[in-house]
């Protein structure tokens, strides 16, 4: 009864609003709100700010949320580890990724798929901020995201690529069209598409952009990757783009790809679970598969295999020739 209601209490948290919360949970509305009044009592504080509208938790709500959030991440580990002794895993993986790595979560999902079918998964495209905010809640079980800039505190991680990025553009936007690499400098010149702010890809490449003394202002932003895709091939501008994405796609007529130098910027993705004892079953079993050498190297065969066979091969007059 008591995990009930704190299900309960998680679901108001994350809806901020009591009747999408009932449903969420597939209860009425008086049901929720009379398991609420329970835990009130039970806790001897007033858990939620009184009104016929969800205002907020009070102070004190805020600590039996958090009691909540961690008390339910705890059962659910136990009948995990439970059930993975009879080697019959169940249950569901909840993973946050930032969108430059979702082009491949597909392939960082697979093994574990591979091995556990019947665990249900779930993805979501987040920033990296919001994968911190989402271990520490325990709304997330996993995360894919940067490691060695702004990293994220309280977590256990594994890297598992390296992210180098490419200026997605056209061969007559280029000072010299036959090119087969770029400086950030003349990628500056660019009108460019680039993500939003909030992104840690965006600050990266921001970042590097002052190194070389130029200061970018975005033509268009947007918070999907797939929308720099688009807006290079059916439209007027560049982009600086992750090699992930060119896992995805192909270059038509002049479309190019072109490695960034001067500086070349690398950054390690890897996926990150809360450092807690003990730990996530689910996620701990995905985060050891990735530190098995095999695994990453098929994950960095699989994006330099795509780049050289999609983007950095014989030039498309050269192909047609053959």
């Amino acid at each position: 009864m008591m995990l009930r209601s704190l299900t309960y209490l998680v679901a108001l948290a994350r809806e901020r609003h009591f009747g999408r919360a009932a449903a969420a949970c597939h209860v009425s509305q008086p049901a929720l709100s009379n398991a609420l009044r329970q835990l009130e009592q039970e806790f001897g504080v007033v858990i939620v700010e009184r009104g016929k509208r969800f205002k907020g938790f009070t102070p004190g709500g805020e600590k039996v949320l958090a009691y909540a959030r961690q008390a339910l991440a705890e059962h659910e580990s136990v009948i995990t580890g439970l059930k993975a002794a009879d080697e019959s895993l169940t249950g569901e993986l909840r993973v946050g990724a930032i969108p430059t790595a979702l082009p491949l979560m597909a392939h960082i999902l697979a093994p574990f798929s591979a091995q556990h079918p019947s665990v249900r998964l779930t993805l979501h495209s987040l920033t990296s901020r919001q994968i911190q905010t989402g271990l520490h809640e325990f709304e997330l079980d996993a995360g894919v995201t940067y490691l060695d800039n702004e990293p994220l505190s309280g977590v256990r991680s594994v890297s598992i690529m390296n992210e180098r990025y490419y200026l997605l553009t056209r061969r007559r936007y280029l000072t010299n069209p036959e090119a087969r690499e770029v400086s950030w400098t003349e990628a500056a010149s660019l009108r460019l598409g680039l993500l939003t702010p909030n992104m840690q890809n965006r600050r990266i490449i921001d970042a590097a952009f002052g190194d070389v003394g130029a200061a970018v202002e975005a033509a268009i932003e947007t918070d999907a990757l797939i929308d720099l895709y688009t807006c290079v091939r059916f439209g007027s501008y560049s982009s600086i783009v992750p090699s992930a994405l060119l896992t995805v796609f192909s270059p038509d007529d002049d479309m190019v790809a072109l490695p960034l130098r001067d500086p070349e910027v690398i950054y390690q993705v890897g996926i990150v679970l809360a450092d807690r004892n003990p730990p996530a079953p689910l996620a701990d079993i995905l985060a050891n598969l990735h530190s098995e050498t095999a695994i990453r190297g098929e994950l960095v065969a699989l994006i330099r295999d795509a780049i050289q066979r999609h983007w950095t091969g014989p030039t498309k007059r050269g192909r047609r020739a053959g």
